[in-house]
């Protein structure tokens, strides 16, 4: 059976036919369209055409998914897009649009459908008075999305919150809930995002009842409040702050700002066993400075360190390569890949190369790039 995997081979026509799709698929309740630009989709803006099957139930995905797998046609699942990069030349099978959208609050607890925007599902626990998923608000991408990255920010991860996840076992064609034990959650990472043997159809989030915040472990958000580390605040007041804190980084969507035309975080910060870090401090030594201060984390069996300290101290400053070029970094924010309004998947890609290169021969640190890639390599 034909899968979509993190990265799939670019060819210079389509699998299938949209006849041929639009016969398969009648009676799933998707709606189709043909030669849909993916740069439409998606965040950064980018990507060619594919044939695209909108579901906007439950039913409709899980009926659309089993018939083009039986029929051995690739798949691709896009909801909010968000950290994708899709190739120019588009995509070669069927593009599966998740479009769900209900949420349900009650009892502590929250459970959205995997089509709905991320952030108005945070939003709506916070008007209804509970805490908890606030340091996540502005995120851009779906509620379906959050455990497949373990998406996180300002400390709080979806692992810590996550109650189960209901899941298309894309094998068997079973329906079934899992717990967040099961699910292999490591630093923006799950068994989820490995394999594509899974559809996620919805979430489950525990939820704070007296409305206060998860604990502030992030210094510069808990400073904001000064606060200790540990503490909690209003989650309202928090959800207003993370907001304006990721604004000012650029990492809040608006049409209208091309240094959100990105993926987010086009790294991710990179682990170093701890029989490497000596040699990592040495070449920070070097090239930047024996008393600088290097922004690290420990963590099991390693060291984490800052990707965008990293990529700035390589020599890539907020907006290389500079004005005149398509893709450049974020203006407010290194860490971000950005699309000024012009570029292809191409630029974007001889970018991250750039960029993941030069740590690479000054650090002596290979960056993993964040984004699923969709037809092309890094």
């Amino acid at each position: 059976m034909v899968r979509h995997a993190t990265v799939f081979a670019v060819r210079t026509s389509r699998v299938v036919a949209f006849e041929h799709v639009r016969d398969l698929l009648a009676g799933t309740g998707a709606r189709l369209h043909d030669a849909v630009p993916l740069a439409t989709l998606t965040t950064l803006r980018v990507g060619g055409p594919a044939i695209v099957a909108e579901c906007q139930t439950t039913e409709a995905l899980v009926a659309t998914v089993r018939a083009l797998d039986a029929a051995e046609i690739p798949v691709l699942l896009v909801a909010g897009g968000s950290n994708l990069l899709i190739a120019d030349a588009g995509f070669p099978g069927v593009v599966v649009r998740i479009a769900t959208r209900d949420v349900e609050i009650w009892e502590g607890r929250v459970v959205a459908e995997a089509g709905a925007d991320w952030d108005t599902v945070v939003a709506a626990t916070v008007a209804e008075g509970f805490g908890g998923l606030e340091c996540l608000s502005g995120i851009p991408g779906s509620a379906g999305a959050t455990p497949v990255q373990n998406v996180g920010a300002y400390g709080v991860e979806v692992a810590q919150l996550l109650r189960q996840v209901r899941l298309l076992d894309r094998r068997t064609g079973e329906i079934r809930w899992v717990r967040p034990q099961d699910l292999g959650f490591g630093y923006r990472t799950s068994v989820l995002k490995h394999s594509a043997d899974a559809v996620v159809l919805a979430v489950e989030f525990a939820l704070r009842a007296d409305g206060s915040s998860a604990p502030l472990r992030y210094r510069e958000l808990a400073g904001a409040f000064g606060a200790e580390e540990g503490e909690s605040r209003p989650a309202a007041q928090v959800r207003a702050e993370v907001l304006r804190l990721r604004a000012g980084k650029g990492m809040v969507l608006d049409p209208a700002d091309h240094d959100t035309w990105s993926a987010g975080s086009f790294f991710t910060n990179p682990v170093v066993s701890d029989s490497k870090v000596a040699a990592v401090r040495e070449a920070i030594a070097t090239h930047v400075g024996a008393d600088v201060n290097v922004p690290t984390w420990p963590v099991d069996g390693g060291v984490k360190f800052s990707a965008g300290w990293l990529i700035e101290r390589a020599g890539f400053a907020k907006g290389f390569p500079g004005d005149e070029a398509p893709a450049r970094l974020s203006t407010k924010h290194t860490l971000a890949l950005t699309n000024r309004g012009a570029a292809t998947a191409v630029d974007l890609t001889d970018l991250a190369r750039t960029v993941r290169q030069g740590v690479a021969e000054r650090f002596g640190i290979e960056l993993e790039p964040e984004p699923v890639t969709v037809g092309v390599a890094l």
